[in-house]
């Protein structure tokens, strides 16, 4: 069967869908044909014009980036700069270019799941969690046909919280309703008012499936024209959003986890703060890979013994007086990991293409010592 780059896609978006990437963020697809028949993939943390090279050399036709190579809009592709000549290579060469970021670190099986295991750190939850996420539906169904619409959906993705799921809250009442002339009622006949048994279903579901919520609604419920709500609340998911808070496996001294996260991470270097309590076991760790400074208010608050991030700024690390150690490891280095995730979660669907974790270094930090 040929593998299509939106078959690749459909997959990458069900695990990260797009609507969980920051406002600021680029992603999905930037160049290339939705319908392009894929031979190779190569993943990469970030699109350079080496990995372009690289991906021609292996026969990649579609490359999948973490980090965008088009965050502001261009008006002209003339090859003035590296991320002109990129888009310019890749489509004389027929080769498509996906980005999955932001929302890819905002769900809990990505990158931090990843780095949480490699670490040793049982995670509790998301440091920071994402708003805005979460719908509610409100479906006023005859008595008859409650279970069928109910389990529509819950297949369709609704009364998922947490570690739960077909999860709803269901109350009895009564409908009523005229229909004019030119209706079509599925109880009750034109022009004559009726009252009809009616369950109410509230349900919970992710705001990136509203169509297929909505869809199931309508697809499974008798009437002509069916009552409902959605609407947004406030509530969030302790398991989507940036970072995560937990304990780790084996307490150790501040000096040995510091040791532990280079040796574990393969690090050259981490800046860490003035450590105020020398002695004090770690246990409570936070961490946001990539560049996380915002977070450190909310490490704090959760009452974490360390902070693990980077592209932090000097003044930062002057928040140690909440007696928190902050470590910055390196952007690069926090987020070096992200391509073994990807190549994983693709190469174990999709068997008849080769998955190419890109062997090309993109930092463009050197350290002199």
């Amino acid at each position: 069967m040929k593998v299509l780059v939106k078959h690749v896609i459909d997959k990458l978006e069900n695990l990260a869908p797009i609507e969980y990437s920051e406002p600021y963020d680029n992603v999905g697809l930037i160049v290339g044909n939705f319908y392009q028949e894929i031979e190779n993939i190569l993943v990469t943390l970030d699109l350079t014009e080496k990995v372009l090279l690289e991906s021609i050399s292996k026969k990649c036709n579609l490359i999948i980036s973490f980090h965008p190579i088009i965050f502001y809009p261009i008006k002209k592709i003339t090859g003035k700069n590296s991320s002109e000549r990129i888009i310019i290579k890749a489509l004389k060469n027929n080769i498509s270019i996906y980005v999955i970021h932001t929302n890819l670190d905002s769900v809990w099986e990505g990158p931090t799941c990843y780095l949480s295991n490699l670490l040793g750190i049982n995670r509790e939850k998301v440091l920071i969690p994402k708003k805005g996420m979460i719908k509610k539906l409100n479906a006023y169904v005859p008595n008859k046909y409650v279970s069928k619409v109910r389990n529509a959906l819950f297949k369709a993705g609704a009364g998922n919280i947490s570690n739960y799921s077909k999860c709803s809250y269901n109350f009895d009442g009564i409908g009523s309703y005229m229909g004019n002339d030119n209706s079509n009622p599925f109880h009750g006949e034109k022009g004559i008012f009726h009252m009809e048994k009616e369950t109410c279903i509230c349900v919970v579901f992710p705001s990136h499936k509203l169509d297929f919520i909505k869809k199931a609604l309508l697809d499974n419920h008798p009437y002509e024209e069916v009552a409902y709500e959605i609407y947004s609340i406030e509530n969030y998911s302790s398991y989507l959003g940036i970072g995560f808070v937990g304990n780790l496996i084996k307490k150790m001294n501040i000096y040995d986890f510091i040791s532990h996260v280079k040796q574990k991470m393969n690090l050259s270097c981490i800046r860490y703060s003035n450590i105020i309590n020398k002695k004090k076991k770690i246990n409570r760790v936070s961490m946001i890979p990539g560049s996380g400074s915002f977070g450190i208010k909310y490490a704090i608050q959760e009452n974490s013994d360390i902070f693990i991030s980077s592209d932090l700024k000097y003044h930062d690390f002057f928040k140690n007086e909440y007696n928190i150690t902050i470590m910055d490891i390196g952007h690069y280095e926090s987020e070096k990991f992200t391509k073994h995730l990807i190549k994983f979660f693709l190469e174990n669907i999709f068997t008849s293409i080769f998955v190419y974790e890109s062997e090309t270094i993109t930092n463009p930090i050197e350290y002199f010592y």
